[in-house]
């Protein structure tokens, strides 16, 4: 396991992910980032190893060069990035809580997305107003007003319809910020990770509330699921037939075979079966 992190103008890697990488005993950190570093783990380089599956998400560029890396063979965890956020709100919700989270994800990139689907049409205006006096006391500022012209707030008819809206959406993230929200939460289909209430805020997510953050963008988690300790396992499986396992396995794996149209698989079982016949 080694890790591709970008340093800053000073050449140096934050502080911060060092001592992560310390601390997990990963004790090869090459100074990188960007597609550049998924083309290096991709293909490996003089100094960078070449990588059996890649992790980890990114903007736009990192995302294609994983999907372009998976072609050329080498295994990804999922394509994630840029980021979103898809917020549910109902009348229930605090304008201020839901302008704090739009704005929280807003800021990971020009080309992130923020959406914000209600049955209150007055929450929607809160929301724009809160955004407006959240705004300026950000560092991000700049960063945020670009994702937030391609960003929306939609007024649906009901809660049902605002789900079936996200379904199709299919977000990153997917804030349940509604009157008993759990009721709600059978009806997600597709969604990369999902909190629930109004005290869940998204960022609890990327840091510090158990779950990983490396997520399915852009429609994918129709069928991706986000990271966990289950992408870092691979399977092999096993299996040892004896001579009365295949005396009765033998008839249904000749059946299925044949359906095929696979003689030789046919094949390679009756020899097996027609030498146990004669032996007995």
């Amino acid at each position: 396991i080694f890790l591709c992190s970008p340093c800053d103008t000073n050449g140096k890697v934050h502080a911060a992910i060092l001592y992560t990488a310390r601390y997990l005993g990963i004790d090869e950190v090459y100074k990188v980032g960007g597609a550049q570093a998924i083309a290096a783990m991709c293909f490996g380089t003089i100094s960078i190893p070449k990588a059996d599956k890649i992790f980890g998400p990114g903007n736009t560029y990192v995302t294609k060069a994983k999907e372009l890396a998976l072609q050329a063979g080498i295994a990804i965890d999922l394509p994630a990035g840029p980021s979103e956020v898809l917020i549910i709100a109902d009348h229930t919700a605090d304008p201020d809580f839901v302008a704090a989270d739009l704005l929280a994800q807003a800021e990971h990139g020009a080309d992130s997305q923020v959406v914000l689907l209600t049955n209150e049409p007055r929450l929607s205006e809160a929301v724009n107003k809160a955004i407006e006096r959240q705004l300026p006391a950000l560092d991000r500022k700049k960063i945020i007003q670009q994702a937030l012209v391609h960003s929306i707030s939609v007024v649906c008819d009901s809660l049902e319809e605002c789900i079936a809206f996200s379904n199709a959406y299919a977000p990153e993230h997917l804030i349940v910020a509604t009157n008993d929200a759990t009721m709600l939460l059978d009806k997600v289909t597709n969604a990369g990770s999902v909190f629930v209430g109004h005290y869940s805020p998204e960022s609890a997510g990327d840091y510090a509330s158990g779950t990983n953050h490396t997520l399915p963008t852009n429609g994918y988690a129709k069928s991706y699921s986000g990271v966990s300790v289950d992408s870092f396992v691979k399977k092999i499986s096993f299996q040892e037939i004896s001579p009365e396992g295949l005396n009765q396995l033998g008839p249904t794996i000749e059946t299925m075979a044949e359906a095929e149209g696979l003689a030789a698989h046919k094949h390679a079982v009756r020899i097996r079966l027609n030498k146990l016949s004669y032996e007995q």
